[in-house]
């Protein structure tokens, strides 16, 4: 059973969060999250803390996400959260200009991707590709869209992956 729903959140200095309409409003030095609630669960805060509180035990779940949600958020919002991919390959690059990456991967063209709002995109190297952002969902979700234009494979692990990211490596064909 779990116990997370339960867990205090402590909201920082700094960091003002507010109830409206089952949806909450995170506000902080690096920017301002909104997310919608379910009904289900209540939010009550209190001085610097935080509680959620379920009114039945049929939205278990319900009730150690919308804390997790909120917990990402207060985080988001005071530290932001961060992605970094790795190319691997002979001539694979990446270029950020203008927030449009620029990927030339081993098609015969490249691969251009507009940055969606609330992203930053730095490329430290034209091997290299940070993320980052307030919202980790965002963060996430743009990561998994790079990495898909060209996901490792496991013959020579080719391709765009995460930073420490392990690929399984396959034997290939044996000759006669």
């Amino acid at each position: 059973m779990s116990r997370i729903g339960y867990k205090v959140i402590e909201i920082p200095a700094g960091v003002e969060v507010t109830e409206k309409d089952n949806s909450i409003t995170v506000k902080g030095p690096k920017g301002e999250l909104t997310r919608e609630f379910s009904p289900k669960i209540k939010l009550t805060v209190e001085g610097n803390e935080a509680k959620f509180t379920r009114e039945s035990d049929n939205d278990k779940a319900l009730h150690g996400t919308m804390r997790s949600n909120l917990n990402n958020m207060i985080i988001g919002v005071t530290e932001g959260y961060e992605k970094k991919l790795e190319l691997r390959g002979v001539g694979y690059r990446a270029a950020v200009k203008n927030n449009v990456l620029t990927l030339s991967v081993g098609y015969s063209h490249p691969v251009v991707m507009d940055t969606p709002e609330g992203i930053t995109l730095v490329s430290p190297s034209n091997t290299e590709i940070t993320v980052s952002g307030i919202s980790k969902q965002k963060v996430g979700q743009f990561a998994a869209e790079i990495r898909d234009v060209r996901s490792p494979e496991p013959y020579k692990g080719k391709g765009i992956r995460y930073v420490g990211e392990y690929v399984r490596r396959k034997e290939g064909k044996t000759g006669k």
